[in-house]
């Protein structure tokens, strides 16, 4: 049977990684390099070109990639809230490809779910009109089916939703030496150094789990950081595998802000859990001039009594502190200037949702594999229909293993988890939670969706979503 709490905290052993490389060669570490930034705060305008490459993770040879600019992931994104950005999305592999602004609260013709593909040699130009905090979001693709594979050869990014207020806000904003922006994904390599997406039946089940840690698409690299106060943009890029993460030496992280924003003040953790499709900030104070290292207990859904990729604790990312770049922050500020949800509302309507998945052998070999309420995905039925304007009590239950939740379109409040408070780095607003049981959240639905371009629901589990998971929603 499924053990859902195998992590019970405290790391006793770190291993660098989930297994050692065979065949690799290994050499000392190289410093963490971020994502290129793409700034169209002054512009107004952004373009971003799928396309083919070749990247060596490991040193032992290139094999193919896909990126956004570039062979593997995409730029960074600087955009400014409360002004429309316009998008160019333009298509150069030789498949269909969605854009999808997982975190944007944004109506559901720019959305980029799955009714949106773009064609070979096509381009997509939404208008990205922003009014919502600031915040760090993400964008993968999110073609029906193929999404998991999209996201491991290389089809995601990340985003900054700004206002230029974050030095008044007393927090670290020099892109790269204060402020790291860290795409956490794992992955599996063969002999030559190719990522390996060969999925066997307990990938299906389970969802992908690599051996390999990877951190924005760099593997055995090295954060450094200045003397100070340092602030990390962590986004969990990975197709299943659910990260509690903590430092070795036991320092805490201040969380600043949930997937819908900043946070009202810090608060102090020694562990955060962060699921597929979530994103956290937090700051770490290295002012000691000591470096860490960022580590990961072990996933906490498992098969059988039986862990892939990896079973024990393992390195995520070291930190080397380097007393040459500037400290801009000293201290924790006590006032970040966002909020968390101040209580329960009243919901009009209180909707119930099922995460189904079959039983081991009694997996269907081909085909949908998973159900939201005894209902597997189908592109032509719409699931429900909600009122512009409403907010709404959602129940979510999963009976076998954890389930990251993803509502797009929207900012949730999470209420409850199993019928109590839920887990601090659940305070704030959320667009993904972790189901572990049960989570009841109240939902606010202020962006409209067609049934041409509707909104999602869905498993952030990524084989799961892709085997059916996953329902949508129009919203009017």
């Amino acid at each position: 049977m499924f053990n859902r709490r195998l992590f019970l905290g405290g790391i006793a052993a770190l291993p660098t990684v989930f297994r050692p490389m065979s065949g690799f060669a290994q050499s000392a570490p190289r410093r963490l390099t971020m994502p290129p930034l793409l700034d169209a705060t002054a512009t107004g305008r952004f373009r971003l070109e799928a396309r083919r490459g070749t990247t060596d993770f490991t040193g032992a040879g290139a094999g193919e990639t896909w990126g956004f600019n570039q062979s593997y992931l995409g730029p960074t994104l600087r955009l400014a809230t409360g002004q429309t950005t316009e998008a160019e999305i333009v298509n150069a592999l030789s498949e269909a490809i969605t854009v999808h602004w997982h975190g944007l609260v944004v109506p559901g013709e720019a959305d980029g779910g799955p009714h949106q593909s773009i064609a070979p040699n096509e381009t997509w130009a939404p208008a990205l009109q922003l009014t919502q905090p600031v915040t760090t979001a993400w964008y993968h693709s999110h073609i029906h089916g193929e999404t998991a594979r999209h996201v491991q050869k290389g089809l995601a990014g990340v985003l900054h939703v700004v206002d230029g207020q974050d030095s008044d806000r007393g927090l670290p904003g020099d892109y790269g030496i204060d402020d790291l922006t860290l795409v956490l994904q794992d992955r599996r390599f063969d002999r030559r150094g190719r990522i390996d997406y060969s999925l066997a039946m307990p990938d299906r089940m389970m969802g992908f789990l690599g051996d390999t840690m990877v951190v924005n698409g760099q593997v055995g690299a090295e954060a450094v950081v200045p003397r100070g106060m340092v602030r990390l943009r962590l986004v969990n890029g990975s197709n299943a595998r659910i990260y509690p993460l903590s430092f070795a030496d036991g320092r805490e992280m201040h969380l600043i802000a949930t997937d819908g924003g900043l946070l009202d003040r810090p608060i102090a953790l020694n562990r955060l859990t962060i699921a597929p499709g979530e994103r956290y900030e937090v700051l770490v104070d290295f002012s000691n001039g000591q470096g860490s290292t960022l580590v990961s207990g072990t996933n906490p859904n498992m098969m059988m009594g039986r862990m892939r990729g990896g079973g024990g604790a393992f390195t995520v990312l070291p930190f080397h502190v380097d007393t040459s770049l500037r400290a801009r922050i000293a201290q924790l500020p006590d006032d970040l200037g966002g909020s968390r949800p101040s209580g329960p509302t009243a919901a009009e309507v209180t909707r119930r949702f099922s995460l189904d998945m079959p039983m081991g052998m009694m997996m269907r070999r081909g085909g949908d594999m998973f159900a939201i309420n005894g209902q597997a995905f189908d592109m032509d039925r719409m699931n429900l229909a909600v009122q512009l304007g409403a907010t709404e009590r959602w129940q979510v239950s999963a009976a076998r293993m954890m389930h990251p939740f993803h509502i797009h379109g929207v900012t949730f409040q999470v209420l409850a988890e199993n019928g109590v408070p839920p887990k601090a780095w659940n305070t704030g607003w959320k667009d993904t939670v972790l189901v572990d049981g049960t989570v009841d959240i109240l939902v606010r639905f202020t962006q409209p969706a067609s049934p041409a371009t509707p909104f999602m629901y869905h498993c952030h589990i990524l084989e799961h979503e892709d085997g059916g998971m996953m329902g949508q929603f129009t919203v009017k």
